[in-house]
């Protein structure tokens, strides 16, 4: 048997990341290749993107996705307004978690930032300034925005 492979125990095993009493556990579900490489390239990981155009990528998905569920199961559903219906509580959904990450980062310090775990190996050290996160909050809304309104001319 070679030196260098793992036994299939130790290749399964739950291990610690850093510190054993922090209680982040390196598991064969977080750190697989897998769920490394799906976290890693979603738009609040991907390497080599400004907080404002992350801000862009998640709103535009968030808001194209929130149109459906307001158009179709509104309570303006059966009526002759049931798409500007969709596009108005989709975009007033986006406002609000706009707010809400606003208010996130309103607070005297700086947003915190997110250690290296046994998923992301390299979180994005930009996003969490205030600067960054504020930035990354007007990206949100006017992606939002615009994947709301892009969904209702579909």
């Amino acid at each position: 048997m070679p030196e260098n492979k793992e036994t299939m125990s130790e290749q399964w095993a739950v291990k610690t990341v850093s510190d054993p009493f922090a209680g982040n556990l390196a598991t064969p579900v977080n750190s697989g290749w897998f769920t490394k490489w799906f976290i890693n390239n979603l738009p609040f990981y991907r390497e080599g993107l400004s907080p404002n155009f992350r801000g862009l990528e998640v709103g535009a998905a968030f808001g194209y996705l929130l149109y459906g569920p307001f158009f179709m199961t509104g309570p303006l559903r059966n009526s002759d307004f049931a798409l500007t219906a969709g596009l108005l509580g989709s975009v007033g959904a986006v406002h609000i978690l706009t707010a809400l990450f606003v208010l996130y980062n309103s607070p005297g310090k700086a947003p915190n930032i997110q250690p290296v775990d046994a998923t992301v190996n390299n979180p994005p050290k930009d996003l969490f300034t205030k600067e960054g996160w504020s930035d990354f909050a007007s990206g949100f809304w006017l992606g939002g925005c615009g994947g709301a309104v892009f969904a209702w001319l579909l």
